[in-house]
């Protein structure tokens, strides 16, 4: 590919993290609204939290949808539609119906399930594979700052009297509007760039799955990155602004940038993390290292709490839980080439495959037994949950092979 088609690419890969960090506001913002978006949906708080997380249902079965277009249609043609399906969900949200609701928040995980996938295959072509892991870090950090945007700032325009459904209206509005401007920045890619065969055999739609997911790489890297995942997606966005309002005592606004802090702390783990996992050149010790600081700050939020505020908790959390991406960088340099935005979808399914496995048993051991038995010993049982998955993720990267650049140097 010419230098000048690689510019191109790392520009449309710019404009694709307009996306990314839409996916991330919109996805996240909920938490901060429930109690407006019971009374919009003429609902219960835990039938809301349970329709609010059918978003993974869809994100991580069309996370493989998106794989797949990316490597037969490119990402023109893939970003424009999924981001304009994030769009139109957005806008269901302004029908007061849970039919509505529910088909909105469904549509809104298969659209941003194209986002991700999307700008790292932008990126895979635009930057070289030495600061790969950077641009990936930063594309996360991106769709981290949205997270933290979903919270800090919404929560206050939601605490401050102002109506879901401007907000609504308004992430619809810009969303389409992003996926039209996608469609005429990305370039359009030639058929030649893209292999036509694999050994003697023409490759179908599903082969380049067949080839990631005979990798047993491949579904190490999804279960560690999904078990690191689930602290951040089904804790921290979800759950968290309630646990701290009744368990801990926190004011709404005050639980509310307490959890956002994770996502603050993204902003800052995912590009440093990716870093100096370029720069050393290894992968595996900079994934456990995040880990391991995952868990001292959940064990500190639980046995230590007056050392500092939640909110620092919090945010050291977030900068270890950057260490989910790496296995985004390993899973590709694991796999061939040409299967790189298949590679990208299928560590998006088993990643957000595990999200939706653990959702509804966090919601049933700790979620539905809020209002009964609130209290710091609940909030301990809760954290430990997600220690234990941390802990898990840590045993499972000792299996996984190491992908650095100084590994495949032989160093």
């Amino acid at each position: 590919m010419s230098a000048s088609l690689k510019k191109f690419y790392i520009i449309a890969w710019i404009f694709g993290l307009v996306f990314y960090f839409l996916d991330y506001v919109i996805r996240s913002a909920p938490a901060v609204m429930i109690p407006e978006l019971v009374n919009n949906f003429d609902t219960t708080e835990l039938k809301l939290i349970s329709m609010v997380g059918t978003y993974y249902y869809t994100y991580s079965t069309c996370s493989l949808i998106a794989g797949i277009a990316l490597d037969k249609f490119g990402g023109k043609k893939s970003l424009f539609v999924g981001a304009l399906v994030l769009g139109v969900g957005c806008l269901l949200f302004l029908i007061s119906s849970q039919v509505a609701g529910v088909s909105g928040r469904l549509m809104q995980g298969a659209g941003c399930a194209f986002a991700f996938p999307g700008c790292v295959y932008l990126a895979s072509k635009g930057f070289s594979s030495k600061s790969l892991a950077t641009a990936i870090g930063v594309t996360q950090c991106i769709g981290m700052l949205g997270g933290t945007a979903g919270q800090f700032i919404v929560g206050p325009w939601v605490e401050e009297g102002i109506n879901v459904d401007t907000f609504w209206l308004g992430s619809g509005i810009v969303t389409i509007i992003t996926a039209f401007g996608l469609f005429f920045i990305i370039p359009k890619e030639e058929k030649a760039e893209e292999p036509t065969e694999y050994g003697t055999k023409p490759i179908g739609y599903l082969e380049p799955y067949k080839i990631v997911f005979k990798n047993p790489q491949s579904w190490l890297c999804g279960i560690i990155s999904g078990l690191l995942f689930a602290p951040t997606t089904i804790f921290a966005m979800t759950w968290a602004v309630a646990f701290f309002e009744k368990d801990k005592g926190f004011v709404f606004h005050e639980a509310a940038i307490t959890s956002a802090m994770v996502a603050f702390g993204w902003v800052f783990g995912c590009p440093l993390l990716g870093f100096i996992t370029d720069k050393i050149g290894r992968r595996k010790p900079v994934l456990i290292a995040g880990a391991v600081l995952m868990i001292i700050s959940l064990l500190q939020l639980i046995y230590l709490p007056d050392l500092y505020p939640a909110k620092i908790s919090m945010f050291i959390l977030g900068l270890g839980s950057g260490a989910a991406m790496i296995p985004y960088s390993v899973i590709k340099e694991a796999n061939p080439d040409f299967v790189k935005g298949s590679a990208t979808g299928a560590i998006n399914f088993i990643t957000f495959g595990v999200t939706t496995l653990l959702s509804p048993v966090f919601s049933r051991w700790f979620g539905k037994s809020l209002d009964i038995s609130a209290g710091n010993l609940h909030f301990q049982h809760s954290v430990l949950f997600w220690v234990s998955g941390i802990v898990l993720a840590i045993l499972v990267s000792l299996m996984l092979k190491e992908t650095g650049s100084k590994a495949q140097a032989g160093i």
